[in-house]
């Protein structure tokens, strides 16, 4: 069994229900079991102006943002085939990068391992800037120990809060 971390997203088609809705649905996944979730956050999306990640698009709506531990028996790749499909069924679209969407799930961390393929970076390559990810993610993991990174709490002390807002549990 491994440890994984998935970041959870959502700005359209009622984006409280559909982040609910998905952490519920995490505990159905072959081979794999939701351990804890954190509370849900609204954040700004991110646009990409002039090669720079900025926040605060104006041509969508704010995000609900949550991340999930699950321990699991599935490798990296069938646990994101998995996710994709979860995805689907959520009816995502991919139009456009860090565009609006019904479900995003990210693999964030695999059991403190570093993968690189073309279809899998881990660490997710936006968890050391966001803050939608790293706040969620500190709530429920405070002590880790991100590969390549350092401590999650030192990633936290160079990471604004910004506008992310704590909704619930």
């Amino acid at each position: 069994m491994a440890i994984a971390y998935i970041g959870i997203g959502s700005n359209l088609a009622d984006p409280q229900s559909q982040v609910r809705q998905a952490i519920e649905e995490r505990g159905d996944l072959l081979q794999t079991t939701c351990l804890r979730h954190s509370s849900l956050y609204r954040s700004a999306p991110m646009m990409l102006k002039s090669r720079v990640l900025e926040a605060g698009s104006e041509d969508q709506p704010d995000y609900i943002n949550a991340v999930a531990e699950l321990d699991t028996a599935l490798n990296p790749q069938d646990l994101l085939r998995e996710l994709q499909h979860l995805e689907a069924l959520h009816e995502r679209i991919r139009a456009e990068r860090w565009g609006p969407r019904t479900l995003d799930l990210d693999i964030l961390l695999y059991d403190g391992r570093i993968i690189e393929s073309p279809e899998l970076t881990v660490p997710h390559p936006g968890l050391y800037e966001r803050n939608f990810v790293l706040y969620p993610l500190a709530e429920i993991a405070s002590d880790l120990d991100i590969p390549g990174a350092g401590l999650l709490s030192e990633l936290l002390g160079r990471c604004e809060r910004g506008s992310l807002e704590k909704l619930t549990h």
